[in-house]
């Protein structure tokens, strides 16, 4: 058991804390909140507040940062780690803490009702109901009036911390921004990322320092590419796309090869938890049983078990989404490193593993050429985030790579 001395001594990215990447400031910012939350008197009381937007790029850890939050507010030795409370939050499974991930492309209305109708009831075994609302930016505006309202008129013993790329209406509606306080976090730095893949997942230190150097500041990335072969294959392969297009039959060749390598990741990411799930839930609502109404019960459900089929369709594009997206991403940051090279930036390369293949594309494209095709990739995202079909959007990606005609006016 943690002593109150102890407790007294856990500070910076430490404790509760720990995993949060190289984001100092802003865990001071929380520490101080989680003082006064819990009475400190040398910390004014508006250090705390019931609402709050975490923003940062990719990677960054923003919801990472709000569930150590979560934890060190309902944790009675602020933040320890290692009790409890702490344990359960971070395995999401405290009573009074409801986290939101949305499971589609969006967060409906009728979700977000359900949970700002649970989190206005008093706290069970904590101190605080909080509720952590992850890709808050995915909000439907029905989800985002309803979640409004609880925000406006907020129960005493209730938190809302909220995930988003950037404070931009886009992501966040003024009227939410308006009333919460936003932590901003920043990319991490290489070192950073490094030393908590050596220490938290026990990574080689050499493979934990490319996979940082390579990862693009994203610690989730950087953790997969240094735990994962079949990650570092695929990055591999999507980083030799540019070398790979050499005629209009390539356009096609690639393209299939890359939306083929997205669907087969989302599938084989979703197939096992979705098979659980629906057995899991099958088996809550009594299949296999013999008793008298079993099989009455058993139509009775059907409506239930569709519904999650349903939901896990909706899941599994999103996943297909954000794996193509991180292929994107990667593809990008070789365009990147292909400008650096033309302009001789005194900057690192974002795939120093490449560099020769960098110089090459670098002599033969020229910065316009490089510029153009970076275009191209990024006004790809754009499209598949505006729901153009991801096979057009990535064909028409892959006629530009051939040609180095822009897509964007």
């Amino acid at each position: 058991m943690i002593t109150v001395s102890a407790a007294a001594a856990v500070g910076g990215a430490s404790g509760a804390f720990a995993d949060v990447v190289g984001q100092d400031e802003a865990i001071a910012v929380l520490r101080a909140a989680v003082d006064a939350a819990h009475g400190d008197p040398s910390v004014p009381t508006a250090a705390m507040t019931h609402a709050w937007l975490f923003t940062g790029p990719p990677g960054s850890g923003r919801s990472v940062a709000a569930r150590a939050f979560a934890a060190a507010l309902q944790c009675p030795y602020r933040g320890c780690g290692v009790c409890q409370h702490c344990h359960a939050v971070a395995a999401a499974t405290h009573s009074d803490v409801r986290t939101v991930t949305p499971e589609g492309l969006t967060i409906p209305v009728k979700e977000m009702r359900a949970v700002v109708q649970l989190a206005a009831r008093r706290p069970a075994t904590g101190s605080w109901q909080i509720v952590l609302i992850e890709d808050a930016d995915r909000l439907t505006e029905g989800a985002s009036n309803a979640l409004l309202k609880a925000v406006e008129e907020p129960s005493p013993h209730t938190v809302f911390l909220l995930c988003a790329p950037s404070t931009h209406p886009d992501d966040v509606s003024v009227t939410i921004r308006s009333r919460c306080r936003v932590i901003a976090l920043r990319t991490p730095r290489v070192p950073a990322i490094a030393e908590v893949l050596v220490r938290r997942d026990r990574i080689d230190p050499e493979m934990a320092q490319w996979a940082a150097a390579v990862s693009g500041g994203h610690v989730g990335r950087a953790r997969r590419l240094a735990t994962d072969p079949q990650a570092r294959a695929e990055r591999e392969k999507v980083l030799a796309v540019p070398g790979a297009i050499r005629r209009l039959a390539d356009v096609f060749a690639e393209s299939a090869d890359l939306l083929g390598a997205a669907k087969g990741t989302a599938t084989a990411m979703a197939g096992r938890r979705d098979s659980v799930e629906l057995e899991e839930l099958k088996t809550a609502l009594g299949a296999g049983g013999t008793g008298r109404g079993a099989v009455g019960a058993a139509r009775g459900t059907a409506g239930v078990v569709k519904d999650l089929e349903r939901r896990q369709r909706a899941r599994a594009t999103r996943t297909e989404r954000d794996v193509l997206d991180r292929a994107l991403v990667d593809l990008s940051g070789f365009y990147r490193d292909v400008l650096v090279r033309c302009f001789a930036a005194p900057v690192p390369l974002a795939n120093p593993d490449v560099a020769a293949d960098v110089d090459t594309a670098a002599a033969r494209l020229g910065p316009d050429g490089a510029l153009a095709r970076l275009e191209a990739v990024l006004a790809c995202r754009d499209a598949i985030d505006l729901n153009v079909k991801p096979q057009i959007a990535v064909e028409a990606m892959m006629t530009a790579l051939l040609s180095g005609a822009g897509t964007r006016p």
